[in-house]
């Protein structure tokens, strides 16, 4: 469906850019709800679809309710070889909206490591689109941003959407087998590798993840998408579609946000379970708000992210706003904290991502070690996997989450996986830390499995 695209990747870089003017036009929705539906079965025709959904979760930091970007006009694809200094000049150059990934992968640009795990789903390292068509929601508003060659087309679309009535998709009665790259006595053997590595001081904590998968399997991403979507309701839900390639994802995590001259962090450490049972939650709220393990977990990655957003930060304006303060989602409780900092306006915004990536709640401390123990202990490439989704505007804010409670689908290659970690320390139990991974991958099991 994508056509008169100006496709960048490493073998034809130069290709032109162009500065297209855009069109606004605003329409009141009677029904959010129908009509985010409505909207995603609408998206389905494109190549290029990144749709983002707060689910309403009151979030002191969001502009949007959802956003959808869709039809790519140009667009830019890469390994992670100067991945960071290609997405800058494209980001430069279009000067306009632009939606996609980075993978954990691109550490590999960032600092001089490598990637030599099985990777299964093979996504690029580095995709952006800018979008021919932009929608986003905010109450019952709904702001259409059109380039000016597709804008004639708003009201035959909007008719489009609003006549999709059916809100069912087709369902794969598949039986879906989901097997364990990591099995649990090698997980407790890895783990205590990487605790003898912390009491060497080689590293004092680190994110350790395991890959579960299933092979030769289809499925009908959209509807995965919106029954993963029920079942945990996070201020970060993504769907993203390029070509064959989809992310299915229940975020809870913000990585880094830029509004103006500020930039904000919201790592996540510290999982509880939810219970049924009120009385029974909330001890489990109050138990997580009081672990010293947690609470130390939160703040190693608290100092790493202060250290790393230090780097563009004007002199003194590193604030730790929220420090391990406990939100509850339907899933699990987790523990969050909010640090910003100020950054000077001629500072780039991918010169910003770049000082911070990876993320740190996803790497440990500190973070060169973490990662190249982790790359040797872990048995999967994680790709998009604690790497992150988001958006850049004409104004150089941003906004990215961090892919984790997230399903990954090839469908070329008929490979369905997810991955959870947790943060090792010096206090980590193996047997709970595998727990914790379990508490973590339940609602992607139970939507492919079910």
């Amino acid at each position: 469906m994508t056509k008169n695209r100006h496709v960048l990747t490493e073998t034809n870089y130069l290709c032109p850019y162009f500065f297209p003017l855009r069109t606004h036009h605003t329409h009141t929705i009677k029904n959010t709800n129908a009509f985010k539906h409505q909207l995603l079965l609408w998206s389905q025709q494109f190549d290029d679809v990144l749709w983002l959904d707060s689910n309403h979760y009151e979030q002191k930091y969001s502009n949007f309710d959802a956003l959808l970007a869709v039809d790519a006009f140009t667009s830019i694809q890469t390994d992670y070889h100067d991945a960071f200094e290609k997405l800058k000049e494209y980001q430069t150059m279009t000067k306009d909206w632009i939606f996609g990934y980075l993978t954990y992968d691109l550490k590999n640009d960032v600092e001089s490591l490598t990637s030599k795990n099985f990777d299964g789903l093979q996504f690029p390292d580095l995709y952006f689109f800018q979008p021919k068509k932009l929608f986003l929601l905010k109450g019952n508003q709904l702001e259409m941003i059109y380039l000016n060659m597709v804008y004639d087309e708003w009201q035959t679309d909007l008719k489009a959407i609003e006549r999709l009535n059916d809100l069912t998709t087709s369902h794969l009665n598949n039986s879906i087998k989901i097997k364990l790259r990591i099995h649990k006595d090698d997980y407790f053997h890895k783990v205590n590798t990487l605790l003898e590595h912390i009491h060497r001081g080689d590293v004092y904590e680190a994110n350790f993840c395991q890959e579960f998968y299933a092979e030769d399997t289809s499925i009908n991403p959209l509807e995965t998408y919106l029954k993963l979507n029920v079942i945990s309701k996070p201020p970060f839900a993504s769907y993203l579609k390029c070509y064959d390639k989809y992310l299915l994802s229940a975020s809870p995590e913000r990585y880094l946000k830029k509004t103006g001259n500020t930039v904000i962090s919201q790592p996540i450490k510290g999982t509880a379970k939810r219970s049924e049972n009120s009385e029974e939650d909330a001890q489990l709220k109050h138990d997580l708000e009081a672990s010293q393990k947690e609470r130390s977990e939160n703040t190693m990655i608290v100092d790493l992210i202060r250290n790393d957003l230090s780097k563009t930060a004007l002199k003194g304006s590193v604030n730790v706003e929220e420090f391990c303060k406990v939100y509850t989602f339907k899933q699990v409780h987790q523990m969050i904290s909010t640090i910003s900092s100020e950054v000077a306006a001629e500072t780039h915004p991918i010169d910003i991502i770049k000082s911070t990536f990876p993320m740190g709640s996803m790497t440990g401390a500190p973070k060169i070690s973490a990662m190249k123990i982790i790359e040797t202990l872990e048995e999967t490439k994680r790709g998009l996997y604690s790497g992150a989704v988001g958006y850049f505007t004409p104004d150089n804010d941003f906004d990215f989450n961090v892919v984790i409670r997230s399903i990954l689908y090839n469908e070329t290659k008929q490979y369905v996986s997810y991955s959870v970690g947790g943060a090792i320390t010096a206090k980590s139990d193996p047997l709970k830390e595998y727990e914790e991974c379990l508490v973590k991958a339940k609602a992607m099991r139970e939507v492919l499995e079910n």
